[in-house]
């Protein structure tokens, strides 16, 4: 029986964007920055995607939720 060859994947490594552009804290306001970070479908991209660092990640989760609620970002998508 023949085993299956498995590939294995070396990309580059993702940068976080907040860290490459030196922000400490990621503003709710910033409807612009805000908008690379969702989905076509309203959803928070992951931190495996996005690249952003979990310090970073935590961050843009908040101030997502605090933009949705002052209505700045929809909910979902329409």
């Amino acid at each position: 029986m023949v085993k299956p060859v498995r590939r294995r994947r070396f990309g580059r490594r993702k940068v976080c964007k907040f860290c490459v552009d030196k922000i400490d804290m990621v503003d709710y306001k910033d409807v612009k920055r805000l908008r690379t970070f969702i989905s076509e479908r309203g959803k928070v991209i992951p931190r495996r995607i996005s690249g952003s660092c979990a310090r970073h990640q935590r961050q843009l989760t908040t101030a997502l939720k605090r933009a949705r609620n002052v209505a700045l970002i929809p909910f979902v998508a329409e």
